[in-house]
């Protein structure tokens, strides 16, 4: 009886070891959003036509129900406790963070992409989504301390740190030149590019994150 009961246990993990794989196999071949930044160059249709920050050229369709959001410029201002930002930081010796850029969510975006995850800004740049819990100025700028959910961080603002903030946008703002950040493009087989939102910088502003 004891034998039975092993034997049934191992085929019992054999199984669940088998749907794991299938299920790692079928998400490791769902296409992976890619983050694009760079200058309009040519727009035809709902096909742009985008000089990348890399230099090469990329075409990203926008789908039928895409999203323009813009992004503003703004001041430290604006952010304030209970604010929901995005930091993007540079890790100091001291573990604090050092912004490179503050971008600030409309109340309507509220825990978007919450938490803390590595960026591909820089090298060793991170991205924290979070709520401003306390800002404290100091003689070489602001120390702003944000919240998550799975912990906090105390971020380091200094008077040349870009703030933006993100804004209701619209289709007659893409156009050659202006410059871009597509945050979830998906890559094609014929090697074009899709997504349905495209965040595009204001009055000539690069988006900083």
């Amino acid at each position: 009886m004891v034998q039975i009961l092993s034997t049934s246990a191992r085929l019992f993990a054999g199984s669940l070891l088998a749907g794991s794989l299938l299920i790692s196999a079928a998400s490791a071949q769902q296409p992976q959003p890619l983050r694009i930044r760079g200058a309009i160059e040519a727009v035809d249709g709902a096909v742009l036509t985008i000089k990348t920050r890399e230099g090469d050229e990329r075409k990203v369709k926008m789908t039928d129900n895409v999203t323009v959001t813009g992004i503003a410029r703004t001041t430290m201002a604006e952010v304030k406790p209970g604010s929901y930002i995005g930091v993007t930081g540079m890790p100091q010796a001291d573990g604090t963070q050092k912004a490179i850029a503050i971008h600030i969510f409309p109340e309507a975006m509220r825990g978007t992409g919450e938490g803390s995850r590595p960026w591909d800004l820089r090298p060793n740049s991170s991205m924290t989504n979070a709520t401003v819990d306390q800002k404290v100025q100091a003689s070489d700028g602001q120390t702003v301390t944000v919240k998550y959910k799975d912990g906090e961080k105390k971020v380091t603002v200094t008077p040349d740190t870009p703030i933006v903030t993100f804004v209701p946008g619209n289709k007659d703002e893409l156009k050659p030149g202006a410059k871009i950040i597509i945050m979830g493009a998906t890559k094609k087989d014929d090697g074009t590019f899709e997504t349905a939102r495209v965040n595009v910088g204001l009055d000539g502003l690069t988006p900083p994150m």
